[in-house]
């Protein structure tokens, strides 16, 4: 590749946005970073971005640092599936209401390509593994803002002739990511409570099927979407599909790692979750020559490691709960995790 692009990467102090930005910097491309810190680290800020702490609704912000970008990586999202069920104004506001001004800003520029990193929660409770051609179709109010976002995205690129691509990554684990939030990120969740002596908090029987994506398998995907000409217009998923495990199994997986016996403690359903949310990875193996290197062991071993050194640490209940009622999980209200 010996084309440079100035990329403008959101959720840049975040998992995947950190990892992102380190590679594209390895690549010689000058990165500017948008994060408003609500679930990234300091410490994941590559010292070589073009950092902004700012917040992706704020349109008039967001447009000024718009200027001379070649291609946009929104990554940002408040990516709380579950929560959004009961905090459905912050997570829509977090996710679709920013990606709506990431968007407007991009194509008012006039960006070569904008590549938005979607979920899996747009497929809702279907017919598993997910396949990109079925229609989406959303259960709670995350899933339904990434698809209203991902109509935007296409509506305003196709008027103005900007290309896009939709990346659907599945569950993806490894270092750098927030280990602290109780609503999400249930392998990191686990090695943490794990590691402070506390058993496994399970919902409902442990029997939710998901895969995993260790964050090298995913970059190895999302990296081409930078300018390879095949993937304009397309929806991508990017999730090992030769590996489905419960949730039950990732338990034993996180507690052979941490030589945890404890045994879990299972919960009620939480409302709204889809039972099996599986994909398949036909398209992307065709497009990208996508394949899984490192196993769910070896990327949750990855994951307990940066975990250990960086210290195990209390669960920060940072964003509210708007609805709280008998459907609320007990966990959240009580903040028991």
């Amino acid at each position: 590749m010996t084309t440079k692009y100035n990329i403008l990467i959101t959720g840049v102090a975040g998992f995947l946005g950190s990892h992102l930005s380190e590679k594209l910097l390895d690549l010689g491309h000058k990165v500017i970073g948008v994060d408003n810190m609500i679930g990234g680290y300091e410490d994941n800020i590559h010292k070589d971005i073009e950092f902004h702490n700012l917040d992706c609704s704020d349109f008039s912000k967001v447009k000024k640092i718009m200027k001379n970008i070649d291609v946009v990586y929104h990554c940002a999202a408040t990516a709380h599936e579950g929560l959004s069920v009961f905090s459905p104004y912050e997570i829509t506001k977090n996710n679709y209401l920013a990606s709506v001004s990431i968007f407007s800003a991009a194509v008012n520029e006039k960006v070569k390509r904008i590549i938005f990193c979607s979920s899996m929660a747009r497929y809702g409770e279907q017919q598993t593994p997910f396949t990109e051609d079925m229609i989406p179709k959303p259960v709670d109010p995350y899933g339904i803002s990434k698809v209203a976002a991902e109509d935007v995205l296409k509506n305003l690129c196709d008027l103005n002739n900007i290309e896009w691509v939709i990346a659907v990554p599945h569950n993806i684990i490894g270092p750098k990511q927030i280990y602290t939030d109780p609503y999400r990120n249930v392998v990191s969740i686990f090695l943490n409570r794990m590691l402070q002596g506390k058993p496994p908090i399970v919902y409902g029987d442990g029997e939710q099927k998901r895969c995993f994506s260790y964050i090298d398998d995913c970059l190895s995907c999302l990296i081409p979407m930078l300018d390879q000409k095949n993937l304009n217009k397309q929806v991508i998923n990017i999730g090992p599909d030769e590996e489905f495990v419960t949730v039950n199994k990732v338990v034993e997986i996180c507690s052979n790692i941490t030589g945890s016996n404890l045994e879990s403690v299972y919960k009620e359903d939480r409302p709204r979750e889809v039972k099996h949310a599986t994909c398949s990875a036909d398209k992307a193996r065709k497009l990208l020559n996508y394949e899984t290197k490192v196993s769910l062991s070896d990327g949750v071993k990855k994951t307990y490691d940066y975990i250990k050194k960086r210290g195990p640490k209390d669960f920060n209940y940072r964003l509210t709960i708007e609805i709280d009622n008998d459907l609320t999980p007990d966990t959240w209200k009580n903040k028991e995790i």
